[in-house]
């Protein structure tokens, strides 16, 4: 782990990012308080997520929709 101060990760900003990459950095300011520098992974849409393994069929989904969506209409 490495800890900078905050004039240190200021002046050398592009190498404690690239640190952060590798091991954990902290940056102190004067008062004491420390912060921790994390890469953040790249994500993807909210909707991209893990199918689901079920037995039903389209038409069986396709029923249940039919089904919900007359409920609804009266």
């Amino acid at each position: 782990m490495k800890v900078y101060s905050y004039s240190q990760a200021r002046q050398n900003l592009s190498a404690v990012l690239n640190r952060a990459k590798t091991e954990q950095v902290l940056i102190r300011r004067r008062g004491g308080e420390t912060f921790s520098v994390v890469p953040r992974r790249p994500g993807g849409s909210p909707f991209d997520v893990p199918g689901v393994k079920t037995r039903a069929t389209t038409s069986d989904i396709l029923s249940a929709l039919r089904e919900v969506r007359s409920r609804h209409s009266d």
